[in-house]
C-alpha cells in the first residue's frame, strides 16, 4: 500500500491556501495547515478530516524571525514527511515606505522571502532522498512589473520568489522534484480588500478576477507536469506576455499609472 503524500500549505486559512488544501485532500493527500487564525484552521481541518484526510494544524506567524525554522521542527515532531510544499502565505504593507516602520518592512521580507526559502531548505533534502517532491511558490504577476507607489517591497519580494523558483527548479528538476512559481493576477480573496482594490459587482477587478479554486487547480496540475512558471487564466497570461514584451519605459509608465489608483499615501 502506497503511503499518502503529505502537503504542507502556508496561509491556509483562506483564499488560495484553503483552496490548495481542499484540492490536496481531494487528490488523496494528507495536509498540514499553517496560518495565524486558529478558528479558521480548525474549521478547515475538520472539513478535510470528514473526507478522510489527515489534517494537522500548525499555528504560526511566519512574519516573525525564526518562525519558519520553528514550523519545520513542529512538522518533524508531528511525524510528518513533507512531500508537497505550498508557500502561499502573503501580506502587503500598503503605505509608502517612509510612512512605515522598519519592523513592518522586515516582517514583510520574513514572510515573503525568508520563509519560503527556509521551508524549502528544510524539506528539500528529504524530497531529494526519496526522489519525489513538489514545491509551489505563490508569487504574483507583480513580479513582472516595474513597481509603483505603495507596497514598496511587494514587486521585489514576488520577483525574488520567481527567480528563486527558477534557480531551484534548475537544480532539482532531474531528481524528481518540481518547483513552480505561480503568478496570479486578480484573485477574488480577502487580499484584494486589504490592498484597497475594489471588487464590487461589475467592476473591472471583479470581471477579470479568478477564483482561488481556479488558481489552485491550474497551479497544481501544471506543477505536476513540471512547469516552472504558471500564470493562471487567459487574461493574466496575455497581460504577462505584454509585460515581458513591452520596452521598460512603457512598462514603467503603465505600472505606475495603475499603482497610483490604489496608493494610500504615507
Amino acid at each position: 500500500m502506497n503511503k499518502r503524500r503529505y502537503a504542507l500549505i502556508t496561509g491556509a486559512s483562506s483564499g488560495i491556501g484553503a483552496a490548495m488544501a481542499r484540492l490536496a485532500a481531494a487528490q488523496g493527500c494528507d495536509v498540514g495547515l499553517v496560518a495565524r487564525r486558529a478558528e479558521r484552521l480548525q474549521a478547515l481541518a475538520g472539513e478535510l478530516r470528514a473526507v478522510g484526510a489527515r489534517a494537522d494544524v500548525y499555528m504560526a506567524d511566519l512574519s516573525q524571525a525564526g518562525a519558519a525554522q520553528q514550523l519545520a521542527g513542529d512538522v518533524g515532531a508531528a511525524g510528518a514527511w513533507v512531500d508537497i510544499l505550498v508557500n502561499n502565505a502573503g501580506a502587503t504593507v500598503t503605505k509608502g515606505f517612509a510612512g512605515t516602520t522598519l519592523a513592518e518592512q522586515i516582517a514583510f521580507l520574513e514572510l515573503t522571502v525568508v520563509t519560503p526559502a527556509a521551508l524549502a531548505h528544510a524539506f528539500l533534502p528529504a524530497m531529494l532522498e526519496q526522489g519525489f517532491g513538489r514545491i509551489i511558490n505563490i508569487s504574483s504577476i507583480a513580479a513582472l512589473s516595474s513597481g509603483g507607489k505603495g507596497n514598496t517591497l511587494y514587486p521585489a519580494g514576488k520577483s525574488f520568489l520567481l527567480k528563486f523558483s527558477q534557480s531551484l527548479n534548475a537544480e532539482v528538476r532531474r531528481r524528481g522534484v518540481h518547483v513552480t512559481a505561480v503568478l496570479p493576477g486578480f484573485v477574488a480573496t480577502e487580499f484584494q480588500a486589504a490592498n484597497n482594490i475594489p471588487m464590487e459587482e461589475g467592476g473591472a477587478s471583479r470581471r477579470f478576477a479568478q477564483t482561488p479554486e481556479e488558481v489552485a487547480a491550474e497551479a497544481w496540475a501544471r506543477n505536476e507536469k513540471g512547469h516552472e512558471i504558471v500564470v493562471p487564466g487567459g487574461l493574466p497570461k496575455f497581460a504577462a506576455a505584454m509585460m515581458r514584451a513591452l520596452p521598460e519605459p512603457w512598462m514603467r509608465a503603465l505600472t505606475r499609472r495603475a499603482a497610483e489608483k490604489y496608493y494610500v499615501g504615507e
